[in-house]
Formats: C-alpha cells, sequence, structure tokens
C-alpha cells in the first residue's frame, strides 16, 4: 500500500528540470549531440547522492548510473533498472521553458497565454475528457514543455525518493541510468550494459496513463545516390544528364495512396523519404522504412530500388547508388521471449486500479535497442501528451501515479522471485 501522507517531488522536480536547455542535435559529430545536456545529467547525479545513492555518476559521455540497493531477504531477486532521457526534440525549441499549471482543469480547450495561437483542443486532446479536476502543466505557447522525457526522469527520481524513506517496501537492487540523445536516435550509442548490470529495465517515455509498450516499429534507412553528367548549361544539349530531375522523378513515381506516413495508420508500415540533396551531379535522397513486421524491410526496400532502377533507364547516361542501413528491429522479438517482464508491469498497473493500455509504438524507443543489446525494456507511461510540439502538456496526478507505478513495479518483481 502506497504511503497517503507522501509529499510527492516529482512536479517539483520536473518544473525545475524543463528550464535546463537539452535540445539534442542532428547532425552533431559529438555526443552528446550538445554539451548542454550535460548541465541537467550533473545536477541528477548530485540529486541521486542526495538521496541517498552513493555511487551516482556521470560517465564521459553524459550517461548518469546509480544503484538503489537491495533490502530484500531474497537472493534471487533479478537486478531491474529504470531509464529515462534527458534530451528534448529539435523539433521545436526547448530554450527558455516557462512551464504553466492549469489547475483544477474543468473541460474545454486550453489556450496557452503567451502565443493564443496555440491552443490545446479538447476535440483534438480526447484524453482530457478523463482529466477533469487534474492540474494541467503546459508551455506559455513559445517552446515545448519537455515532458517527454523530464516527466519520466522526474518520477524515477520520485520513485527513488520514496524507496529511500520506506525501507519497509522491499525490494531488489535497482539501478537507475538517465540518457542523453534519445531525440536523434543515438540514446543507447555509447550504453554500456554490462557496466549498467540490469537483467531487465524499463523505460519511462511513453504517454497515457497505463501505457505498456512491448512492440515498436522495425527500422531501416535508405540512402540512394544519382549520379548525372554535369556541363555548361550553355553548351549542355544532348550531353548533360541532371541528377536532381532524375531524383524528383523517382520521388514523383512513390505512391500517392499507400506505403506513407500521412497514408498509414495502426500496423501499416512505409517508406518516407526525409532528406533531399544535390546538384546536377550527384544528388540524394535519404528514406526511413518502418513496419513492425521485419521481413516487410526488404520488401518495401526492394520496391524502392525497382523504382530507382525504373527512374535512371529514363535517363541514359545516369547511374545510381542503394545503401541499406539497418537501424533497430521491433522489440517484441525479443520482449516475447521474456513474458515476465511484461506481465509484472500489468501486475503493478492492476494493483493501482490504473487499466493497463497495451500498445505498438508506430515509432521506436532505446528500448528496442536495448533489448537487441541483451536488456529487454519495454516501456511504460510518464503521462506526457503531444511530445515535440508547443501543445505538449501532462498532468499531476499521472506524473504522481506513475511514480506509484514504479514503487509498486519493483515491489512485484521482488515479490515474484
Amino acid at each position: 500500500m502506497f504511503d497517503s501522507n507522501y509529499r510527492f517531488t516529482c512536479v517539483d522536480r520536473f518544473l525545475k528540470y524543463v528550464k535546463y536547455h537539452t535540445t539534442s542535435l542532428e547532425d552533431s559529430p559529438t555526443f552528446p549531440s550538445d554539451p548542454k545536456q550535460l548541465e541537467l545529467s550533473r545536477v541528477l547525479t548530485e540529486e541521486l547522492k542526495e538521496i541517498g545513492l552513493k555511487d551516482a555518476e556521470m560517465d564521459q559521455y553524459g550517461y548518469v548510473m546509480a544503484t538503489l540497493p537491495s533490502n530484500s531477504d531474497k537472493k534471487n531477486v533479478p537486478v531491474i533498472g529504470f531509464i529515462a532521457h534527458v534530451d528534448t526534440s529539435p523539433a521545436v525549441t526547448g530554450a527558455g521553458v516557462n512551464p504553466v499549471i492549469h489547475k483544477n482543469y474543468q473541460g474545454g480547450d486550453i489556450v496557452l497565454p503567451r502565443d493564443k495561437s496555440k491552443v490545446i483542443d479538447a476535440a483534438g486532446n480526447p484524453e482530457l475528457k478523463d482529466m477533469i479536476g487534474f492540474d494541467i502543466i503546459t508551455t506559455d505557447g513559445t517552446t515545448l514543455l519537455g515532458a517527454d522525457d523530464k516527466a519520466g526522469v522526474a518520477e524515477i527520481m520520485d520513485a527513488v525518493n520514496y524507496l529511500m524513506k520506506h525501507p519497509e517496501v522491499k525490494h531488489g537492487t535497482i539501478r537507475i541510468c538517465f540518457t542523453p540523445d534519445e531525440e536523434v536516435g543515438r540514446g543507447t550509442e555509447k550504453f554500456d550494459v554490462q557496466k549498467f548490470g540490469a537483467k531487465y529495465a524499463y523505460t519511462i517515455d511513453g504517454s497515457s496513463l497505463g501505457e505498456v509498450e512491448t512492440e515498436t516499429f522495425s527500422a531501416d534507412a535508405v540512402v540512394v545516390k544519382f549520379h548525372g553528367k554535369n556541363v555548361h548549361p550553355g553548351y549542355a544539349k544532348g550531353k548533360m544528364v541532371n541528377a536532381m530531375k532524375i531524383a524528383a522523378h523517382f520521388i514523383e513515381m512513390l505512391p500517392k495512396d499507400k506505403l506513407s506516413p500521412e497514408t498509414t495508420e495502426k500496423r501499416e508500415g512505409y517508406v518516407h523519404p526525409v532528406s533531399l540533396e544535390g546538384n546536377e551531379t550527384l544528388t540524394t535522397v535519404k528514406f526511413i522504412i518502418r513496419d513492425f513486421e521485419a521481413e516487410k524491410l526488404k520488401e518495401y526496400e526492394n520496391f524502392l530500388k525497382n523504382l530507382v532502377d525504373k527512374a535512371v533507364k529514363d535517363y541514359p547516361g545516369s547511374s545510381f547508388e542503394f545503401e541499406i542501413i539497418e537501424q533497430y528491429r521491433n522489440m517484441k522479438y525479443v520482449l516475447d521471449q521474456h513474458p515476465q517482464v511484461e506481465a509484472y508491469a500489468i501486475e503493478a498497473l492492476n494493483r493501482l486500479n490504473i487499466k493497463p493500455i497495451k500498445s505498438s509504438i508506430r515509432g521506436g524507443t532505446d528500448g528496442s535497442r536495448l533489448s537487441y543489446m541483451g536488456l529487454p525494456t519495454p516501456n511504460l507511461f510518464a503521462g506526457g501528451h503531444n511530445f515535440h510540439a508547443y501543445t505538449e502538456y501532462v498532468a499531476v496526478q499521472d506524473m504522481e501515479m506513475a511514480v506509484k507505478m514504479i514503487v509498486t513495479l519493483a515491489q512485484v518483481w521482488e515479490e515474484k522471485s
């Protein structure tokens, strides 16, 4: 039973953390991609020590790790980990975040105070109907909020604080990690699974109350390079082969009614051009390829290659290069081999009378890569909504329930070991 007199710290921590500018950078050659992320990571390291996790440290790459020692009499409780990321998306600025708390929400649209054109509309955010009476944290309309994933960071910190103050709650050894650069797909690039030392883990990086995400897209990238022939334009007749025109021709051949993000949903996959750059001599098109079934990626890639081949044949004298880059695979293939990881999360939610929402992510998480690195890692809710947008928001009450979930999940693992 969770102590009803406990004073949660997650909201105060969250309001503090969002003030740190931790936007990750897409094309940075460094790790982390922006050293500003390290400022918050240093703060978190010190806060973990203040709570009582004496081994808390930040490594050279910005990963913060710490241990909450077991207080169980059992010897066979697996070490579990809780992970969240400190960086925010480069899609919307994260500098100068000014959070606003809308107390006792009574329904309707939420107009953001400093840019009234930014509105969290009730019709487009159906989750709001379940938040009547809640206190909802938003931005002022000029930045993103950073609930993705500073809400998760704050919730893990608060759960650790609770467990330290309530030694009667039995748990095994718990490892904590806060990572950089998740938003640019590099969150696990320098992650040392052996050093982390957990057998199983959970990222606290999901959205709606009760989410348990054990399935992600499988993902590849494709890079297509079109080679043309450049000649001085004044003397180019019959000689020039313009690589940009070949690329445009190829893109125009893509289907208009299927296989794209704007035409797919649920379990449908897609091929998606994300970058086009070049000149008459060389033009490069970059794609991301996504599907829940890894086998379908090859089907989509062959489809693209056939289109490329057709496009080049329409421009005699041109040529192409076609490169496939494996990105990540559906974590379900790994998690299905460890069913207790999901089952214990659902058990924790049931104990808190939270309806579990088993969902598939039309994207990836750090858990995708971690699972294939030997650390089975599903994703659990942190409470945030409208990630990567000016209209991002999170309810105080959902954050507090996430803290309870983490504490209860630690108990479940101890009891069932």
